[in-house]
């Protein structure tokens, strides 16, 4: 029976913080010194991990990553705010890094913010880490264990043998095994269920209490009695739709539940990671 994991941002990058901070700010003589309390006083709200670091080149300054499962379009306010905040609590300057884990469409993500009110402007400048834009490879030649949780929507990280060998390096660490609960739900993004439960030897219900799993399913979310592949393989539908596409993506979830026919959900669903939007997902379906 599997266990519930501590799959919080900061355990993933506590696992090796020099290495993680090398490889956001692509410094190469940057140290990790410490993780601090992100926690500001002025607002409610608690910026992921906060580091402390030095480089020969930079001397001391601040790392702040922002993780998100899906870019929000009032993150270049927000990284402004936490960036401004976490230099004036700890009187450092600021590297700021937001990292998007899900792809959500073709928009463009942009790297800074900027307003100009009465000829006053204000720009925040902060790298942007797209991991479906990163190659698996860092996660998997590189010491970079918290990246190995990702590997499946990592770029070039979808095929089975690949998420097998991140399986196989997450068993072989005592500090890192409990992570693959995390490993586990994204695979469902690109392989189905029943070989994602064969590969982790899961107990699903384990996988669904997963915060990931939570975060995208919200808590209205209906926990249906009913057995069978059939319900297995909409859901996975539903969530692969509410990811990539938000609440749009689930208004055509009426029209889908009418399939009865296995095989063509499947194709479904393999068409929702291809797709570049709702428009051609219809035109697939309509050709089914």
């Amino acid at each position: 029976m599997a266990k519930p994991a501590d799959v919080s941002t900061k355990r993933l990058i506590s696992l090796a913080p020099n290495n993680w901070v090398k490889w956001v700010t692509q410094i190469p003589d940057v140290v990790a010194k410490e993780i601090l309390n992100s926690e500001f006083q002025w607002i409610s709200r608690e910026s992921d991990v906060l580091i402390r670091v030095e480089s020969q080149e930079y001397g001391k300054f601040l790392v702040l990553n922002e993780l998100q499962l899906r870019y929000k379009s009032e993150m270049p306010r927000r990284m402004r705010a936490y960036s401004g905040l976490a230099e004036e609590k700890y009187q450092l300057p600021t590297y700021p890094v937001l990292i998007n884990i899900l792809k959500t469409g073709n928009e463009e993500i942009p790297t800074r913010y900027e307003s100009n009110i009465a000829g006053l402007e204000v720009r925040q400048d902060y790298r942007v880490i797209n991991l479906w834009e990163v190659d698996v490879k860092i996660a998997l030649e590189q010491p970079l264990p918290s990246l190995l949780p990702f590997v499946p929507i990592l770029k070039g990280g979808e095929d089975e043998t690949i998420i097998r060998e991140a399986l196989r390096l997450l068993k072989a660490d005592e500090q890192l095994n409990q992570l693959e609960t995390v490993l586990a739900f994204f695979a469902t993004f690109v392989l189905d269920s029943a070989l994602v439960q064969e590969i982790m030897r899961w107990d699903m219900a384990v996988l669904r209490e997963s915060p990931w799993y939570q975060e995208i399913l919200q808590q209205g979310e209906k926990q249906g009695e009913e057995k069978g592949e059939k319900k297995d393989r909409i859901s996975s539908i539903e969530l692969c739709l509410e990811v990539k596409f938000g609440d749009e993506g689930l208004k055509i979830m009426p029209k889908i539940s009418e399939i009865s026919d296995l095989e063509t959900l499947k194709t479904i669903q393999r068409s929702i990671l291809t797709v570049e939007n709702l428009e051609e997902l219809r035109l697939a379906m309509e050709n089914l």
